[in-house]
């Protein structure tokens, strides 16, 4: 345990957490757009530049110097739904990618209140095919609601039969919308982070009420039966703990080949921090090199 995660968690209960209490989505978007612009940085020798991808704007993450690798990692930010965009992850990603020797691109969704499920879900499934197009090993991420996002695409595919990507991971993933873990109850003071009490109303704006147990916007309802390696971290801290035991040991019930990381009393979705906080860059490095096992690429960089 580093001396900077005590530090850190101290932080992000006196003002992140009330922040996120008390703060609507307009404000929460503002806010974690202008922190991200100042906390998070990506690697010097990585480019991040808008594009598109299946005709929306996305950010693209390649090396500056040097041929694009093979691998692509198709990533979908965190942000209850209604925050968060491909900006406030793109420094996290980055930071993956230059470790795991591959590209990324992270598609910019439609967030709700303004677009409801399944309007995410459906431009999820675009950018996929999007990328799929483009060829070679293809690796699928999120975190928290881009976690479900990631969790439930897969899901869509194997449901339809379509090519499934090479793996998939998340970290803390949102994957029960019903929320009935013990975690949102039991963590609820833990959590560093998240308010519980703000969950089942960010859910609410996203589902604009369709069924909360429709696997395509809880995958913890799907069957995964058939899907490829997948990996999936979280902290035994977090209101989200059973969204990824569950899912887990439904996966592995299903014949799935899962690595599960649980991580002691880090915050959600904690590599977002790898600038400043060793365990984050321990987890990256962990995932970089499964992401490399799974593609069969050589070793990226530090």
């Amino acid at each position: 345990m580093s001396l900077l995660r005590p530090l850190l968690s101290t932080y992000l209960r006196l003002t992140e957490k009330p922040h996120m209490r008390r703060s609507d989505q307009a404000t929460l978007r503002r806010s974690f757009a202008s922190k991200a612009r100042f906390l998070f940085h990506a690697p010097l020798s990585i480019r991040l530049a808008t594009g598109t991808l299946a005709g929306a704007e996305a950010l693209w993450v390649a090396p500056r110097r040097g041929p694009k690798p093979d691998v692509t990692i198709l990533y979908f930010h965190g942000g209850g739904f209604v925050f968060g965009s491909p900006h406030t992850h793109g420094a996290m990603v980055a930071a993956l990618a230059k470790r795991a020797g591959a590209c990324a691109v992270l598609p910019r969704y439609p967030l709700a209140p303004e677009h409801p499920f399944p309007a995410a879900l459906d431009h999820a499934i675009a950018a996929y095919h999007a990328c799929r197009a483009q060829g070679g090993p293809l690796v699928v991420g999120g975190d928290s609601a881009g976690g479900a996002l990631t969790l439930s695409l897969l899901a869509h595919l194997l449901t339809e039969g379509e090519p499934l990507p090479d793996a998939v991971f998340s970290f803390s993933p949102l994957t029960d919308l019903t929320f009935s873990g013990a975690s949102i109850r039991d963590n609820a003071e833990a959590d560093v982070e998240l308010p519980a009490e703000r969950a089942s109303k960010m859910a609410q704006m996203y589902l604009n009420g369709a069924d909360e147990t429709n696997p395509l916007a809880s995958p913890l309802f799907a069957d995964f039966t058939g899907a490829p390696p997948v990996w999936i971290t979280v902290g035994d801290t977090e209101i989200l703990l059973d969204d990824s035991r569950r899912i887990v040991g439904q996966m592995q019930g299903q014949g799935v080949n899962v690595t599960y990381v649980e991580e002691y009393d880090l915050p959600h979705v904690w590599p977002i921090f790898h600038n400043t906080l060793p365990e984050a860059r321990r987890t990256l490095n962990t995932l970089a090199k499964w992401i490399m096992a799974q593609t069969g690429t050589s070793a990226g960089t530090r």
